[in-house]
């Protein structure tokens, strides 16, 4: 059987279809969209959830194109929902945004690819130009955004972050996007459609680099005079990973609808549906791994909709038909991951806690405020927490309420997030090892002083996030990561050496100077630290770990049991 392609990295409705692409149909949200009649509708989803297909999808379906596109939705659910809403067909003029690529080191590059972003719609709609319906003021106008939209007289330039940005382009540029709806509405006689995707993206790059206020000052004035100022506007649609209302980017609106991953509402319209995937498995001839990407890829709640993240399902499909030996974390290559790292970093003891028991498989509850911003961040842990649940980074098990403030229990959704977290706290630690002076430890090790060896480890693993505390392997390679740091010796780990595999070796270039091995023990109890020390020592001398040193010229050899109990240490040496 010829299956139909796997549709990765294509977010363009007519490419989508046209070119054969397995689809998953969601154009039932265009019966939604007409049915509720909001003036402005916010989508808030976690990234890569199929937001910018489904704006390409109402693009497609509601513009007045100058070819007939209605064919592309032959055989989709929307053609059986009534004449009502095949009269909106491609009847309307339509302004289609992405902001995705809103950012910068500063506002002043971040503004220049707005400035495109912009200027490339008005480019799109150019031949307003020839029309008579605009006066020749506005054709100046229209051709001032064309010609500003690029940013030539920068080229070449090194970018000086403090460097303003002109006044009149900004007020230019805030109002164009209801400059063009007017022009748009005079030359088709009917009122405008806005889609805007990724909406908050220039937000949340601004506030990573540190030029928040000149953005949301840019945008309050942009998206006022967008969708609530403009007497040419039919309705909007925007889509983002956070609801920014707070911001007053949406000042004097008239309500707004917000759609978060709260929201009863369309909650099946992003994300594959449990129903939806099963079907996907079952076309690829791979129904039998159903329990296996239920496992890595389902778990979000929209709503009451339960879904899959459908990018790493359709990686995943075609992993497994390409005979993968095993799922792999496909959405930890595209999302930013930026409010994971962050939490890592400014965590205290408590919340560390609170991420070990996390990825333990365990639960935690805390207040959600869908009202914070991201200037907000990093004002409170609370703040984080809120932010790695919007998106997508944990999953509502169960609500309640005290007093007048909503808690929910969360957990991790799946494997796929769960490896997401170890691997950042696996770079957190490597960062820290690179920062941390580990003289004395280095020290303590090559002079066998056992008890510098166990303050310093102690110290550090007290500070770490020990997502594995019972695990021989968590230690293991904590105890490998921060050994590696020691200048002039090779540490290797799990080599085939004597009758067995030793767990660390640490090898000095020079022949002469002391080597070292270290096997690694945990103990069930804490007083049982010392017994797995002895066991490690007697593990090497009856494994012969050392005959591999041995035959490679060391003479001088020391070795170490070192037992692990929680955030204890023990060390003993062999005599």
């Amino acid at each position: 059987m010829d299956f139909k392609p796997f549709p990765i990295d294509v977010d363009n409705f007519e490419k989508m279809i046209s070119q054969g692409y397995y689809y998953v149909d969601k154009t039932l949200l265009i019966k939604e969209i007409i049915d509720k009649k909001s003036e402005v509708s916010v989508f808030t989803r976690p990234r890569r959830f199929g937001k910018s297909l489904n704006i390409s999808m109402l693009q497609y379906y509601f513009e007045n194109l100058k070819v007939d596109k209605a064919a592309i939705f032959t055989g989709l659910k929307i053609m059986d929902a009534g004449n009502k809403y095949q009269e909106h067909q491609n009847e309307f003029p339509v302004i289609k945004m992405s902001l995705k690529r809103g950012e910068g080191a500063s506002f002043k590059k971040a503004f220049s690819r707005l400035k495109m972003e912009i200027g490339s719609e008005f480019r799109r709609h150019q031949h307003l130009l020839e029309s008579d319906k605009l006066s020749d003021v506005e054709k100046k106008y229209y051709l001032y955004i064309i010609e500003n939209s690029m940013p030539t007289e920068e080229r070449g330039k090194k970018d000086d972050a403090k460097e303003q940005v002109s006044d009149e382009q900004v007020v230019a540029f805030s109002s164009s996007l209801e400059f063009l709806s007017n022009c748009l509405e005079r030359y088709y006689d009917k009122k405008v459609i806005i889609l805007i995707d990724e909406y908050d993206v220039p937000l949340e790059k601004a506030h990573f680099r540190g030029y928040y206020p000149d953005m949301i000052d840019f945008f309050r004035s942009f998206y006022h005079d967008a969708l609530k100022t403009n007497d040419s506007l039919n309705f909007a649609v925007l889509t983002g990973c956070l609801r920014v209302s707070k911001e007053s980017i949406f000042t004097g609106l008239n309500n707004p609808d917000i759609i978060s991953i709260l929201s009863n509402e369309y909650g099946e319209y992003f994300g594959f549906t449990e129903a939806e995937m099963s079907e996907a498995l079952t076309y690829y001839d791979l129904a039998e791994k159903e329990s296996e990407a239920r496992e890595w890829f389902n778990g979000y709640l929209f709503g009451e909709t339960i879904v899959y993240n459908p990018w790493s399902s359709i990686n995943y499909l075609k992993d497994m038909r390409n005979n993968k030996p095993s799922p792999r974390a496909h959405w930890s290559n595209t999302s930013s991951n930026v409010i994971v790292r962050e939490l890592i970093a400014i965590a205290d003891d408590e919340t560390k806690d609170e991420i070990e028991h996390l990825i333990a498989g365990g639960t935690i509850t805390k207040p959600i405020n869908e009202d914070i911003v991201y200037a907000d961040i990093t004002n409170s842990l609370d703040n984080l927490w809120n932010f790695l649940f919007f998106t997508g980074y944990l999953k509502k098990i169960s609500e309640k309420q005290i007093g007048v403030h909503n808690y929910f229990e969360l957990a991790i959704p799946n494997k796929e997030i769960l490896y997401i977290y170890e691997r950042k706290i696996s770079e957190w630690f490597d960062y820290r090892v690179e920062e941390v002076d580990l003289t004395a430890l280095y020290t303590a090790v090559l002079s066998q002083d056992i008890v510098t060896f166990e303050d310093e480890v102690i110290n550090f693993l007290g500070e770490s996030i020990s997502f594995m505390d019972s695990h021989e392997n968590f230690y293991h390679g904590f105890l490998t990561g921060i050994l590696r740091g020691l200048k002039g010796y090779r540490v290797t780990s799990n080599r085939e050496s004597g009758n067995g595999r030793g767990d660390i070796f640490i090898r000095p270039r020079d022949l002469r100077k002391v080597a070292v091995i270290v096997e690694v023990k945990i103990a069930d109890k804490v007083h049982y630290l010392e017994k797995e020390c002895e066991d490690a020592l007697a593990q090497i001398e009856e494994k012969k770990y050392y005959e591999e040193l041995m035959h490679e010229g060391y003479t001088n050899i020391i070795k170490y049991g070192v037992a692990f109990f929680g955030k204890m240490c023990m060390v003993r040496v062999a005599d």
